[in-house]
């Protein structure tokens, strides 16, 4: 049996802790039809994820992105100083898994998480997008 360890937040943290709630986008992207460096270069779509969070009003704070050979798929993420963005692709089956959260502690950023997350799923083109939407508190 897990026993809870936490010790009760005061009011005034507890009234903070519900306004700092948040965004979560999820998307496992199937069948994508896109230009090949956003699943094969990771310089490209590094600067393609970096712009499209500029875009989007977001604060990117630093990214690592990642090759896996010459042919292989590349995993990234871009942290925000509203959260992060990451993602994932296998251009063996066209697939890519995508991740967009932000966090709401002083502004509401749920707009700007839509738009970033929308901006990429335009860009990898999915045949049968599976897409989540998850409000975090």
């Amino acid at each position: 049996m897990m026993k809870n360890l936490a010790t009760p937040l005061p009011p005034e943290a507890q009234s903070r802790k519900r306004q700092a709630n948040g965004l979560h986008l999820i998307g496992d992207l199937y069948d994508c039809r896109c230009d090949s460096r956003l699943m094969l270069d990771d310089q490209y779509l590094s600067a393609f994820c970096r712009q499209q969070v500029a875009k989007a009003g977001l604060t990117a704070l630093g990214d690592l992105f990642h090759r896996f050979g010459e042919d292989g798929g590349v995993t990234g993420m871009v942290v925000l100083a509203e959260s992060h963005l990451s993602l994932h692709t296998w251009p063996e089956s066209g697939y890519v898994t995508l991740d967009v959260y932000v966090c709401n502690y002083t502004t509401d950023n749920r707009a700007k998480a839509q738009q970033l997350f929308d901006d990429l799923l335009q860009a990898f083109n999915p045949a049968n997008p599976h897409l989540h939407r998850l409000v975090r508190a």
